[in-house]
Parts: C-alpha cells; sequence; structure tokens
C-alpha cells in the first residue's frame, strides 16, 4: 500500500509542477498592461556570461503601459535593446541614456485573438503533461501487480489518479478562461 501511496503522490506533485510551469508560462503573455514578468527568460551577454535581463538590471513598472529598465553598467544598454528586439514580444525600446524605456501598445483585436491562441497552446500543453503525469503513475502501479499487490487496490489507485487527473484539468480549464478574460477585457 506504501508504494501505490508513492505513485499517486509523485503523480499529483508531477500535476502540480505542471501547473506551476503553465502559470509561469502564461505570466510572460501581456494583457496589455505592462508587467516585469514579460522580461523573464531574456538573456544577454555580460562579461561573457549569459545572463537573464532581470540579473543585470533593475526593472520597474511606473505606470501601467510602461516598463523602465536601469542597467547595472552603461556598457550594456546595447545588449539589453538587441535581446528585446530579438525576442518576440513585439517592444520597441527607448533608451536615453539613463534608462530603457519599454512603452506596452494597447492591444488590437486581432492581436488578442493571437494571444489568445498562444494561451490556449500553452493550455494544451498543459493538458498533455497531466495526462501524462497519469499515464506514468498508472503504469508505475500496474507494475505492482506482479509483485503481488491486490487488484482492487490498485483498481482504487488508478480512480484515485484519475479524478486527481479530472481535478488538475479543471483547474486548467478555469486558469484559461481567467486569462482569456483578462485578456480580452479592454
Amino acid at each position: 500500500m506504501e508504494e501505490l501511496e508513492f505513485y499517486i503522490e509523485a503523480g499529483q506533485e508531477t500535476m502540480e509542477g505542471a501547473i506551476k510551469h503553465l502559470n509561469i508560462e502564461l505570466s510572460k503573455i501581456r494583457a496589455g498592461k505592462a508587467s516585469t514578468s514579460m522580461l523573464d527568460g531574456l538573456m544577454i551577454e555580460y562579461y561573457g556570461v549569459p545572463t537573464p535581463i532581470t540579473g543585470a538590471s533593475s526593472i520597474t513598472t511606473p505606470d501601467a503601459r510602461t516598463i523602465a529598465i536601469k542597467p547595472f553598467e552603461k556598457n550594456i544598454f546595447s545588449e539589453i535593446e538587441k535581446a528585446i528586439r530579438n525576442s518576440n514580444l513585439g517592444l520597441n525600446p527607448m533608451n536615453d541614456g539613463e534608462l530603457i524605456r519599454l512603452s506596452i501598445p494597447p492591444l488590437t483585436e486581432e492581436r488578442r485573438r493571437d494571444l489568445v491562441k498562444r494561451v490556449k497552446q500553452e493550455i494544451e500543453t498543459a493538458k498533455i503533461n497531466i495526462r501524462n503525469a497519469r499515464q506514468d503513475a498508472n503504469n508505475s502501479i500496474k507494475k505492482l501487480k506482479g509483485e503481488g499487490v491486490a487488484e482492487d487496490d490498485i483498481k482504487a489507485s488508478e480512480d484515485r489518479i484519475q479524478k486527481l487527473t479530472d481535478a488538475f484539468v479543471s483547474k486548467i480549464d478555469q486558469i484559461f478562461l481567467d486569462k482569456e478574460k483578462d485578456i480580452m477585457s479592454v
């Protein structure tokens, strides 16, 4: 029974990880408001080492439509600008010698629909990860059948894993509805 519980808990942890990853990815998809998390994952060369922009500068949002980046050193302004231009954020950095400002344009209807499509892709990836976690847990549990674990216990464990899967898929569906509402509201 301990082994069954172990596999159920391992499956649940993997599913929770899929939700955390989904939330991180969705935080990068902007809904027309400035957010410092939009720059998460952007890397620059800093003394020959790939470094996140957030590690080489201070980033603030002075208002709802602006991100201000103050590099720790003036010689990395061009690296930061290049990283922003090469990203798929669609932002144009403005450098005044002290700060790099990113003006977040209001979203058009077409752009909002594109963002919702991107969100749907991330949602589908998360659901696939949840189903893979279910499959891995079920496969591990089925292997215990040969080790003398009762078939009723295996069936009960598979039912628990399915209930977990359903709960996490429902949570993902709610995350999608919230994000879609956030993106589509003007």
